[in-house]
């Protein structure tokens, strides 16, 4: 279903271990907001609720809502460090377009180029 590469799976691990949190695992959700009228977001988590998909990849545990796994199906997440900064960004071939921040899935106020308003 989701797929972490090996980057954000080191860094999931880590923020993991810093926090004290060994027995976490990472929930994985789209939301309202952003500029197409929905978002991710990403939360650590140690139980699942109702109907969850739980996902193990490169040994950490995904968890994802019923409603989020019809738009994640397929989708891949890195971690990305840049100029600008780093963070997650999640790569969904099931968004028509693509936004730069990885944050959103699809861009609409800029023709979805990624450099609109999603994106700062």
């Amino acid at each position: 279903m989701i797929t972490l590469t090996e980057e954000a799976a080191v860094q999931v691990q880590a923020l993991l271990q810093q926090q004290e949190m060994p027995e976490h695992g990472l929930r994985i959700f789209v939301q309202g907001g952003g500029c197409s009228g929905l978002q991710y977001g990403l939360a650590f988590e140690n139980t699942t609720q109702e109907d969850d998909v739980v996902v193990e990849e490169k040994g950490i545990r995904l968890f994802v809502d019923p409603f989020s796994a019809q738009y994640l199906q397929g989708a891949s997440i890195d971690y990305q460090e840049g100029p600008t900064g780093s963070g997650f960004r999640i790569d969904n071939p099931n968004a028509p377009t693509g936004c730069g921040c990885g944050s959103s899935s699809s861009c609409c106020e800029d023709g979805g180029d990624g450099t609109g308003s999603c994106c700062g």
